[in-house]
């Protein structure tokens, strides 16, 4: 558009390239639960009800074609978790089913594929070049409306503490919804920096804070999930404690120095090869300050199994630079088949050596296959197995002993997004 011969500046002619790119997913999952009229013995008498009923739930998201000629669609976990359909449409109108090729509930990530030609994908920038003030625009699918792009900039970056999981948000102002979940938020020259992924909000609608996961990390979840259906995270092997006043005078720190106190390293671990000593004070791990257990937790679980990895150490006032090479923690897992054929299609993993530290045990349900046993019974990928009947659970090896008694009706005990739940299996 042109007034007095002069040519407005406008998004258009970027978002041609970039709204193809950007899908709806629609996703059905269903639902058993217990009837809760089923104990009243009036109603039983009259009406014979059944122990359980089945319920749909469906949801909306959004989703972006990363691999045109393999139909790779990247959206986030919470979009399709435990769905026993998914549904991926295209801004031109064409629909088709979707097959999850690997999800990984800690970064909120899951990869889709789709069978269909003449796609188009969206190129990617790289996200660590992001400044604060930057331009960006999203683009996905709110409530439901249609696709819908809003703008704003970057707000603030490597933001963490405001949810679940592995967290190093792009904070911005454009305008995020339900809905919008996995949908793309772009630079100015049309290339994805993130994924949109959450909101913080009092009221459930946008008010300015919108939170999407950098394309880097994006792209380095999403190539694990290709390659192994499940992202392969790594562990240093410390423990560690947050600086504070009373700490900082007995270590004779100044004030402003950031850092953790390294309290424990296990034997073994790569934390204890690479050299790092209880009482040390680990002030970054490759560049990146560490001012918590929470940010050094968060940080493990970006970084990738095999790759050297730089810590800059305080030791007795002396500033020293470590190497360390991440190890993948020893993790059983299993099918579900194996245990029960009532959770046939979910595979179960033991919880990482570093959560049971923090007090976190039980089993993690990792994959559940749309349409199998474990997806018809309720399971979801991301819940964690605490208990059967009324006997705890710690690791596989207490849940497979339990499983193997199989009466008729077994209730697992779950924690599913930080909540208890009641699973019964027939």
């Amino acid at each position: 558009m042109a007034v007095g011969g002069q040519a407005l500046p406008s998004l258009a002619p970027m978002l041609k390239n970039v709204t193809p790119a950007v899908v709806n997913i629609a996703s059905k999952t269903r639902v058993r639960e217990r009837n809760p009229f089923f104990d009243d013995p009036v109603f039983q008498q009259f009406f014979g009800l059944p122990p359980e009923q089945e319920r749909t739930e469906q949801s909306l998201g959004s989703g972006v074609i990363i691999d045109a000629r393999k139909g790779y669609v990247l959206t986030n976990n919470h979009v399709i978790a435990g769905a026993d359909r998914i549904r991926v449409t295209l801004q031109d109108g064409r629909s088709f089913d979707a097959r999850v090729l690997g999800a990984d509930p800690g970064s909120d990530l899951a990869v889709l594929q789709i069978p269909a030609q003449s796609l188009h994908a969206l190129p990617v920038a790289d996200s660590s070049k992001l400044q604060v003030g930057d331009f960006v625009v999203a683009v996905g699918d709110p409530f439901g409306l249609g696709q819908t792009v809003t703008s704003g900039i970057v707000s603030a970056l490597g933001r963490s503490g405001v949810g679940d999981g592995y967290q190093e948000f792009i904070q911005t102002d454009a305008s995020i919804n339900p809905g919008n979940s996995g949908g793309a938020l772009v630079n100015l020259a049309g290339q994805m920096v993130g994924i949109n992924t959450m909101i913080l909000s009092p009221s459930g609608g946008n008010v300015g804070i919108g939170f999407a996961i950098p394309s880097d990390l994006a792209l380095n979840v999403m190539r694990q999930l290709i390659a192994y259906g499940s992202v392969r995270r790594g562990t240093l092997g410390a423990q560690v404690q947050r600086l504070d006043g009373p700490l900082r005078r007995a270590l004779k720190l100044p004030a402003d120095d950031a850092g953790v106190v390294v309290t424990r390293v296990a034997a073994d671990s790569s934390a204890a090869r690479a050299g790092l000593r209880v009482g040390d004070v680990l002030q970054a791990v490759n560049g990146q300050t560490v001012d918590s257990d929470v940010a050094l937790g968060t940080l493990e679980g970006l970084l990738p199994v095999g790759q050297p990895v730089r810590l800059r150490v305080l030791r007795a006032g002396r500033a020293l630079q470590l190497s360390v090479t991440l190890q993948g923690p020893s993790i059983a897992d299993t099918e579900g088949g194996m245990l029960d054929p009532r959770l046939a299609g979910a595979s179960f993993s033991d919880i990482p050596p570093s959560q049971r530290e923090q007090g976190r045990y039980g089993v993690a349900v990792t994959r559940v296959l749309p349409g199998s046993a474990a997806a018809r019974a309720g399971l979801r990928v991301g819940d964690v197995v605490i208990g059967v009947d009324r006997s705890g659970v710690t690791g596989l090896r207490g849940l497979d002993r339990l499983l193997r008694r199989q009466p008729r009706a077994q209730v697992l005990t779950l924690l599913r997004g930080g909540r208890g739940y009641y699973l019964e299996l027939h």
